[in-house]
């Protein structure tokens, strides 16, 4: 079992329209003031109006995570081999194709991109912002959690393996935040990575899967305007953190959500 929360607070200077997408996967739903008006869009989508002025918006929920493998469609890995707007795997190909293509394994392919990334990147917060892609981070050397993440699905795609971004609570994350990891697909199922090494991947609680960060982010204004003012996230599981070796084989599967 996993404890999960979120407290996100904007202050809107201009009537807003926004979604969230803050809630375990398979459960729950934010809650928001009574003066705002908000519906549930379906897939993990919220979608809130707010008048002018102070929003805060709370989650919390516990979880279980479900146990087994979770199947890779073929439509999903189409779409997931795909270039998009922050990994763009075509400009990478020869990189990629240098390095891993030697691989034969898919598998070891993608433990080989993961180990790349983890050694070739700093890990340094406010290094990048909302127009960095992929490439911006290979050269830069240096990004956070969703910087990472990106690399790893571009180089993934490149090289013929398909990949896509999840959106997860990470208990043991340091500081705390939402998190954002890698899922491939092999032999017909997901299999989760994470190139920073923060967190134990049998633990973390999925929100949101897409194709980069753009499909997944907590919360996107539509129309108006509404500044991100605090946030506070916390995710605790039930007894010991697992440990990681980051290089096994591990599943981010759904959760279903207790209270």
């Amino acid at each position: 079992m996993t404890r999960v929360s979120s407290r996100i607070d904007f202050q809107v200077a201009e009537k807003a329209v926004i979604v969230l997408s803050v809630a375990a996967a398979g459960g729950g739903r934010p809650g928001i003031p009574s003066h705002t008006r908000g519906r549930d869009l379906g897939d993990g989508q919220f979608l809130v109006e707010a008048p002018e002025g102070s929003l805060h918006v709370t989650y919390e929920a516990d979880v279980r995570p479900s146990d087994g493998d979770l199947p890779s469609t073929e439509v999903e890995e189409i779409v997931a081999m795909r270039p998009s707007r922050y990994c763009p795997s075509d400009r990478l190909v020869g990189y990629a194709e240098s390095r891993f293509i030697r691989y034969t394994e898919k598998t070891d392919r993608v433990r080989a991109i993961c180990a790349h990334v983890h050694r070739h990147l700093v890990y340094e917060a406010g290094s990048s912002d909302a127009h960095t892609d992929a490439a911006d981070t290979l050269l830069s050397g240096r990004g956070v959690c969703r910087d990472y993440a990106h690399l790893v699905v571009t180089l993934c795609r490149a090289v013929d393996v398909p990949a896509r971004v999840a959106s997860v609570y990470a208990p043991g994350l340091s500081p705390m935040d939402f998190h954002l990891v890698v899922e491939t697909a092999l032999d017909g199922s997901w299999r989760v990575w994470d190139a920073t090494r923060l967190a134990p991947r049998q633990s973390l609680v999925r929100i949101a899967t897409g194709r980069d960060a753009a499909d997944v982010a907590f919360a996107t204004v539509l129309s108006g305007r509404a500044d991100l003012t605090s946030l506070e996230i916390t995710a605790v599981a039930d007894g010991d953190l697992p440990v990681d070796d980051h290089e096994s084989l591990a599943t981010l599967t759904q959760s279903s959500a207790i209270t």
